[in-house]
Order: C-alpha cells, then structure tokens, then sequence
C-alpha cells in the first residue's frame, strides 16, 4: 500500500487502518473501496476478515440494505435453495484459501467471514468479497453489489487540494 492509500483508507474509515496487506479492490475513482487485512493483526489478534469494505459510500449502502432484512431473506434462501448453498459453501473456500496465502492462523482455521458457509451476517464482508475476487465467486455478495449499484458514482473521499490545483492548472 502506498502513503496515499494508507492515508486515504483511513479517511475512510476514520481511524488508523489495522493489519492492511494491500488493496484488494479499487473503485473506478481509484481510491482504494476494499484492502486485503492479515489473518492475525499486530497485537496478535485473530483477525477471520481477509477483506475489508473502506469505501463510506458502499458501507453505508451495505448498512441499508441490512436494515431491510436482505441478510434473513439470503439466509432462508440458502436453506431452500440447493444450487446457492453449493455457490456460496464455494465462496467459503475461496475465502479460506485467499485468507491461507496471507498466513495461518490455527484459531480460526475453517472460520471465513459475514456468515458463510450456512448464513448472512454481513454484508459487507460478502460485498467486499464479490469485489476484491470478481464475479461468479460469491453469489450472495454479487447480489448485493448489484442491489447497491453505482456506488462510486460519487468518489468516496475528495481529492486532496493540491491534485485539484494541479488539475486547475494544466
């Protein structure tokens, strides 16, 4: 991560960023939306959240959409719909071996994130997921980016002053 990553997550998340690797997915505006964290932070903590949603704007849409009890509604589809539960038992693994290539960390073998592999607990780590792996990876987090939309559609942090004086002067 560069000094203006470090410092724009920050912003973001408005305190110091914890146990960043790097960022796992840019938003079209360039700022990072999504950091990939260690699986054991600094003070030797267990840390099971390899992906981390920064971006404010896709935080606080994640946030409404659990508000509207989107998470129950996923969970009861898992549990009645065969193809969707094998998808997202996929998702799971995928996030333990991405979690695995940044270390091992034996308390939390086996334990992924935002519910999976048999719930929704949050939707910001299934979204963060969708995001830093890609499409067709984890369906209920592809759902819920769709149902979020463009949320870059305004950069999450204004550019620092002296880049729009820059720009104003070219």
């Amino acid at each position: 991560m560069s000094t203006e990553d470090d410092a724009a997550v920050s912003s973001q998340l408005q305190r110091p960023a914890r146990g960043v690797v790097g960022v796992a997915y840019r938003c079209p505006c360039g700022k990072p939306a999504v950091v990939a964290t260690a699986p054991r932070l600094p003070d030797g903590t267990p840390f099971p959240t390899t992906y981390y949603l920064t971006c404010p704007r896709a935080t606080s849409a994640c946030s409404t959409l659990e508000s509207l009890g989107v998470m129950a509604q996923m969970t009861e589809r898992l549990e009645t719909e065969a193809e969707l539960a094998a998808a997202y038992q996929r998702a799971h693994q995928a996030y333990l071996a991405d979690r695995e290539r940044l270390g091992e960390v034996p308390e939390i073998a086996g334990v992924s994130a935002g519910g999976m592999p048999t719930r929704v607990k949050c939707l910001h780590v299934l979204v963060a997921h969708a995001l830093a792996a890609g499409p067709g990876v984890n369906p209920l987090g592809d759902e819920a980016l769709a149902s979020i939309g463009a949320f870059w559609a305004h950069p999450c942090l204004e550019a620092p002053a002296d880049a729009a004086e820059e720009e104003i002067s070219r």
